[in-house]
């Protein structure tokens, strides 16, 4: 579990390092992580597995990351308030929906170019 922690320390860096306009047309500097929910689940999911989790929120469905039955929520931060999860289970079909292939490819290379 130890090992799983600084894993997923050392990629929200690479997150924060990569997260742009490429990834996110709703990116911006003043918030890094807005938008960039599905494509963010989809990255991690390919680096660490687990499952990917849903919840409903007014601007629509919110994605994130469930490893070794923990919830693990990087874009968080987008949102002033707090997150009152209903972690349903979803999946990479669902979580594409809000993002699309150069944008998930984007971030993809991104961060793996950060570990190398």
């Amino acid at each position: 579990m130890e090992n799983n922690t600084i894993q997923i320390k050392e990629i929200k860096k690479a997150l924060l390092k990569s997260w742009s306009l490429e990834s996110s047309s709703k990116w911006s500097l003043n918030n890094p992580a807005k938008g960039q929910c599905g494509v963010t689940a989809l990255v991690v999911n390919d680096l660490l597995g687990g499952e990917i989790k849903k919840t409903k929120l007014p601007e629509g469905w919110h994605f994130y990351n469930f490893i070794n039955k923990k919830r693990c929520d990087l874009t968080a931060t987008q949102f002033k308030e707090d997150i009152l999860y209903e972690d349903i289970l979803s999946n990479r079909e669902e979580a594409f929906t809000d993002t699309n292939e150069k944008q998930y490819n984007y971030l993809k290379q991104k961060v793996i170019a950060f570990f190398n």
